[in-house]
């Protein structure tokens, strides 16, 4: 019998297997994504922006009352003749917040006195600075409880002069 075989008739092990076979396409798909996030170059790093520099200035009470927070301004007020950065305290002493009359202001008086009425601000902003005179131990005591916690909280950015004063001129001419 001298036929000749056909590759169908032989036997299994004899045929010649394909490796393109559905899992190995995916096996290999698989390595190839694998390969490629291993070996991608990494996104450059975005640094956040950092905020913008401080100077320490001397405000008079006109140029300290736009920043009250309204319009993107930082929100400042000053306690003592110190001029603090309140910004952080936005939700506090920005528009809405429960001291935002002191904003832009002198707080001095008001915090001394415990009251955030609108009285206890100073109306005249081109005259003298409250000297705070008037005000009892226990009052001082409470101003200073509120300057120590501000000087813990906040930057100081600068100080309040009256109108008219030297520095205030100095810078006022600077700017």
């Amino acid at each position: 019998m001298d036929e000749k075989m056909n590759v169908s008739d032989a036997p299994p092990a004899a045929q010649v297997a394909t490796i393109a076979t559905p899992i190995n396409l995916i096996l290999l798909s698989l390595f190839v994504v694998l390969v490629y996030m291993r070996l991608r170059p990494s996104p450059a790093a975005v640094l956040p922006t950092p905020p913008a520099p401080l100077v320490f200035k001397t405000f008079t009470p006109p140029t300290l009352e736009p920043y009250n927070g309204l319009n993107g301004q930082p929100v400042y007020l000053a306690v003592r003749g110190k001029v603090f950065d309140v910004t952080p305290g936005r939700n506090f002493y920005g528009p809405g917040g429960p001291y935002a009359n002191f904003a832009g202001r002198d707080a001095s008086r008001g915090l001394a006195c415990q009251s955030f009425d609108a009285d206890m601000l100073t109306e005249d902003l081109k005259g003298p600075l409250d000297r705070l005179e008037d005000l009892g131990s226990e009052e001082m005591d409470n101003l200073r409880g509120w300057e120590e916690r501000f000087n813990e909280k906040y930057l100081v950015v600068g100080k309040l002069v009256p109108v008219g004063h030297a520095e205030a001129d100095e810078d006022e001419k600077v700017s």
